[in-house]
């Protein structure tokens, strides 16, 4: 039976499909676009150009210098370097177009989960990618970064998996499931090995968020497999076709980037820098993990929730009448809870931290309905699994993946569309529970409607306030440019960006283009701007990057014949990255002297040898 009003699961491009995905498209291009054109956060940004710049010199990293993070993101800025000269304007363009593929990939994947179990997909769809306009990958933080990166490439894994899903049909509930499909497509074999190639690549992007995604995905394809073997008839064949080229997929990935590790950087050691050391560095306890979830607002904010569902469950048997529309009523004040207190406290608080606390309450909230949905599903369809029932779990995965880095609050400027496509598969879920009758086909585009609106307007004063940001100084004022050809494009408010032009131009005078060259912390493109190549093995100095006490530090600089040493006084950051800063430079001292004084920075020569 198909749900009246349900749409067809066409996935051909349509004339309003492509209308609406250039809108998409060009409002969160544009966002990142302004974006980058008043802020920039130099620890960050320097850390992700500096590194590429390296990598673009010729440096191998993990063989040649320490860096604890997959190699994927600046192995593309590299390669950006290389193929149109260091601008950095070219890494904005490249974040505005991966901002704007990310929230059209989150609209197609949301709508292919929704068409054929709720009425208006296509307009409930696009309604809950559009939040994506204001926090969607690198709108909050718009320079290049890992994080960000691999949100994109999750998606675009997800999209692939979708493309081979066989949805469960035992009773032919869901409209447009295939009933004969062919025993054998050179198209399914394609797109599923495609589809496994593309589960590995956030792997290469951020171990914590990808490892995680991939183990999870690999697991859902087999279960898939083991509850519907290919003899079960020709109508399943196609699909697990596909499934069996996906791991094929997926193997071959995981060989061809361990080849390419072991022949240039040396897999042993890209495992001790990527795994060993990060895992010691950055991986949290497990309570520290499950922090995540033990919030005063849980407490109410969940009770409300399953009473909404409770009472929209006792509002669907009810025929017709005031009482059916009270509860229904009820029932979507309740549901709505967490969106209601993140809109409220935008006029309760005056402090974006309050503000953007409020806010980030919603993923908790989201990810437990979430789960308790994907574990009713699987008791439900357990004997015809499918990709989609399974795909909650997954993205579950990847999105707890990303929080043992920084757990909540510091995790999710990279995987917002995460939680669009959970809440995409709670409405659906809404829709179902609530009935085919009119009025309960209508309450969950009506509550699409309220979440969007809310997610919009909580967004948009979250990404505006840079709440996420305040672990840099962004003082009030207008953003300052930079005058440096090489950084043109780059602009922050405060005094940073005139004292990094004020380096780069004392260094083109007086330092020796091929004299090596020390930056602690190293919170500016130096090296980026000038084409200089970096020879000290660290490529910023922080508790996370540096793998070095401040004696092993100096016992390097005199081993790679530093020659001059800038040290920033006037950082951006709140908090000095170089906790042992003062016992570094007392040591660093006995090998350099004040070589000029400028705003922002200290800059050293080498002594004399005695």
């Amino acid at each position: 039976m198909v749900e009246t009003g349900a749409e067809p699961p066409d996935s051909r491009f349509t004339l309003r499909d492509w209308i609406a995905g250039a809108v998409l498209f060009a409002a969160t291009a544009s966002v990142i676009l302004w974006q980058n054109a008043h802020v920039a956060v130099l620890f960050d940004l320097s850390y992700i150009l500096n590194t590429a710049e390296r990598i673009a010199a010729g440096q191998v990293p993990y063989r040649d210098f320490a860096l604890p993070h997959a190699p994927l993101t600046f192995l593309v800025q590299a390669a950006i370097i290389r193929l149109t000269g260091r601008v950095y304007f070219h890494h904005v363009l490249y974040a505005a177009a991966v901002g704007g593929l990310s929230t059209v990939l989150t609209w197609r994947i949301a709508l292919g989960n929704l068409r054929g179990r709720m009425s208006a997909a296509w307009m409930v769809a696009l309604l809950l990618a559009a939040p994506l306009t204001v926090v969607g990958i690198y709108c909050i933080l718009p320079s290049p970064e890992y994080d960000c990166d691999c949100g994109f490439w999750i998606l675009v894994a997800v999209w692939g998996l979708q493309r081979i899903a066989s949805q469960p049909n035992p009773d032919r509930r869901y409209a447009g499931v295939a009933s004969g499909e062919r025993p054998f497509s050179f198209r399914g074999w394609r797109r599923g090995f495609l589809a496994g190639v593309a589960l590995c690549v956030p792997l290469f992007c951020k171990q914590n968020m990808g490892l995680p995604f991939l183990l999870a995905a690999v697991c859902a394809i087999f279960l898939v497999m083991l509850a519907r073997p290919v003899r079960r008839g020709s109508d399943q064949r196609e699909g697990a076709h596909s499934a069996l080229a996906a791991l094929a997929g997926v193997g071959l990935a995981i060989a061809a980037g361990a080849l390419a590790l072991h022949w240039t950087a040396g897999l042993g050691n890209y495992i001790h820098w990527t795994i060993a050391y990060a895992g010691q560095r950055r991986l949290p306890g497990f309570g520290a993990m499950l922090s995540v979830y033990v919030y005063p607002a849980m407490s109410w904010m969940l009770p409300c929730v399953v009473a909404g569902i409770i009472l929209l469950g006792f509002g669907s048997k009810k025929r017709s009448g005031t009482g059916k529309r009270l509860l229904e009523i009820a029932a979507f004040l309740l549901l709505a809870a967490p969106f209601l207190f993140a809109l409220a406290a935008l006029v309760i608080y005056d402090d974006a931290d309050s503000r953007g606390d409020s806010f980030l309450m919603i993923w908790p909230t989201a990810m437990v309905l979430a789960a308790a949905l994907a574990i009713v599903n699987l008791v439900r369809w357990r004997r015809e699994l499918s990709l989609r029932v399974l795909m909650p779990m997954v993205l579950l995965s990847a999105i707890n993946g990303t929080m043992m880095s920084q757990q909540l609050w510091g995790s999710t400027y990279g995987i917002w569309p995460l939680l669009m496509l959970l809440i995409a598969e709670l409405i659906a879920g809404l829709s179902e529970f609530a009935g085919r009758k009119a009025t309960s086909r209508r309450f969950a585009p009506a509550f699409a409607v309220f979440v969007s609106a809310a997610m919009l307007i909580c967004g948009g004063f979250y990404m505006t306030s840079e709440e996420r940001l305040s672990y840099a100084y962004l003082p009030d004022g207008p953003a300052v440019h930079s005058a440096f050809p090489a950084l043109a494009g780059l602009a922050t408010p405060g005094p940073f960006v005139p004292e990094i032009d004020e380096l780069l131009r004392y260094a083109e005078t007086n330092i020796p283009f091929n004299d090596r060259v020390l930056l602690i912390p190293g919170e500016e493109p130096f090296y980026f701007a000038t084409g200089r190549v970096p020879q000290f093995p660290v490529a910023f100095f922080d508790p996370t990057i540096d793998p070095y006490s401040p004696a092993e530090i100096a016992a390097l600089a005199r081993a790679h014949n530093i020659r001059w040493l800038i040290v920033k006084t006037d950082v951006q950051t709140k908090e000095d990255p170089t906790p042992d800063r003062a016992e570094l430079m007392s040591l660093l001292m006995r090998q350099f002297a004040p070589a000029a004084h400028l705003r922002g920075y200290d800059v050293y020569r080498v002594r004399a040898a005695e």
